[in-house]
């Protein structure tokens, strides 16, 4: 009973700190990274993390043939610009972000149903003896209504 206690607490801190770190995602998504899809329709779909410096994440998504779509990618200021690749499931690079003038977003057409990855990596711009800075990344899709 001793130890339960402070096993209890710190799982009850740790669930409450993760869903504030989840809530000022969503709300920064809303209201920063959907704007950005525009003239394509949002998807509904929330694909965002908390990451730090250096990291690098992965995202797996389907794409159904003869449509357009736009693969926004959007970060907290904190974090500065991360960059994206678009990879097919061979690893294959297909976009990279970093050779097209820094847009934060990328338009294409499938032309089959396919799954892709979107690989994205946070610069790391730490000077000596600071803290790591995390913020929250954000990958969202749109798709045009014709």
């Amino acid at each position: 009973m001793r130890y339960f206690l402070p096993l209890l607490l710190t799982a009850v801190l740790s669930f409450g700190v993760a869903s504030s770190v989840n809530a000022q995602c969503k709300n920064f998504t809303k209201k920063e990274c959907i704007p950005t899809l525009k003239p394509y329709t949002y998807n509904g779909q929330y694909n965002n993390a908390v990451l730090a410096e250096g990291d690098v994440a992965e995202l797996l998504l389907t794409f159904h043939k003869d449509q357009k779509y736009r693969v926004s990618v959007c970060s907290e200021e904190i974090i500065g610009n991360v960059n994206f690749k678009i990879f097919d499931t061979k690893h294959q690079l297909i976009f990279d972000q970093s050779q097209n003038s820094d847009q934060s977003f990328w338009d294409f057409v499938s032309n089959a149903t396919q799954q892709l990855i979107i690989q994205v990596t946070v610069p790391v711009e730490i000077p000596k003896n600071e803290v790591v800075k995390t913020g929250c990344v954000t990958i969202l899709v749109g798709f045009l209504d014709e």
